[in-house]
């Protein structure tokens, strides 16, 4: 492990440090986050950054984003996502909501089954169409009751969209020619997104369609544990403007993900199911394009996470591998008819 953790963290990873049972301790790191597995229970601490796009740069900001990841993931989880609570420092001793000063906040959730997540039902090629109607039947009355109307429909138009998009480009320019992002890889996908920004009538029936709500902005197999019920955690929480977007572009995500594990069948019987359950016919016109959106971002992601100071050599290169595969998807996309 990094010897750049924080002290809390490092803390953190003995079993003595939590008022119940811990057994081993497991920390999975993300550009944003440090999550640790500890028994029957996760605990998710958000990373003092700012990208841009995301400020977690003053304790008071992470602590109303874990109050906000509390509420906005109660949505779709509500018995998953237990509580806000306080990293506390006596001395040299760290705690949780224990004696003290307060020098950090973490969501605590119920831990999931690791078995039953959809990456890893993915992995061992079990992952079936009957699954994936399941996860429409969520989705479908998770959105046509999702926030809508006026002001949310504002975030539809293209000009919205593309502060989205084009971001992307800016905040990848410096890993151009890298071994995940080629320069014409780059040009290729900017062209084609710029190209598209340019149907506004496409983007405008969607607006009219209500289409613009108040989505999940995080929708792929991550984030999704088959149980029962099937759990769709982890939403966007720390950027309005990534959550307010078209249905289409949410499950597009998904989509696009099906796609990145070479399951194209099962992708397209997503959409064709959620196309049949939600009447929204309009959303195929607008399907590559967010695919494309939704795989640049991931692949942006694998390079942010890549070069964290804190991760390890091993996470390191796993993240450039990634990186590289969503990037050649997003150029699929891009050049297709």
């Amino acid at each position: 492990m990094s010897n750049t953790l924080p002290d809390f963290i490092t803390a953190l990873l003995r079993p003595k440090a939590y008022p119940h049972p811990a057994g081993e301790i497991k920390l999975v790191q993300t550009h944003i986050s440090y999550v640790l597995l500890a028994g029957d229970f996760v605990y998710k601490i958000k990373k003092p950054v700012n990208f841009g796009f995301l400020d977690f740069t003053s304790l008071e900001k992470r602590r109303f984003f874990c109050n906000r990841e509390l509420e906005l993931n109660r949505r779709l989880c509500p018995d998953l996502y237990l509580g806000v609570v306080a990293i506390t420092r006596a001395g040299q001793k760290f705690s949780l909501d224990g004696p003290g000063e307060v020098v950090e906040y973490a969501v605590k959730m119920a831990r999931m089954d690791e078995a039953q997540m959809m990456g890893r039902t993915i992995e061992a090629g079990q992952l079936d169409a009957a699954t994936l109607d399941k996860i429409v039947e969520i989705l479908v009355p998770f959105y046509e009751g999702a926030e809508g109307g006026a002001v949310l429909a504002g975030f539809g138009t293209p000009e919205s969209v593309a502060v989205n998009v084009l971001e992307n480009f800016q905040q990848t320019e410096d890993f151009i020619g890298c071994a995940s992002l080629s320069p014409a890889q780059f040009q290729a996908i900017g062209d084609y997104a710029r190209a598209f920004l340019k149907h506004g009538e496409l983007f405008a029936a969607r607006i009219d369609g209500e289409r613009i709500r108040d989505c999940h902005g995080d929708l792929y197999s991550a984030n999704i544990c088959l149980s029962e019920p099937i759990q769709i955690f982890d939403c966007i929480e720390f950027n309005e403007r990534f959550r307010y977007c078209d249905v289409a572009s949410d499950v597009a995500f998904l989509a696009m993900d099906l796609d990145y594990h070479n399951l194209p069948d099962l992708s397209r019987h997503f959409i064709n199911r959620f196309v049949e359950r939600s009447g929204d016919r309009g959303l195929l016109a607008m399907l590559d394009f967010y695919k494309c959106y939704r795989a640049y971002v991931r692949g942006k992601i694998g390079l942010f996470t890549a070069h964290a100071p804190e991760v390890d050599a091993t996470t390191k290169a796993a993240s450039l591998a990634q990186a590289g595969r969503y990037f050649q998807l997003a150029e699929r996309y891009a050049s297709a008819p």
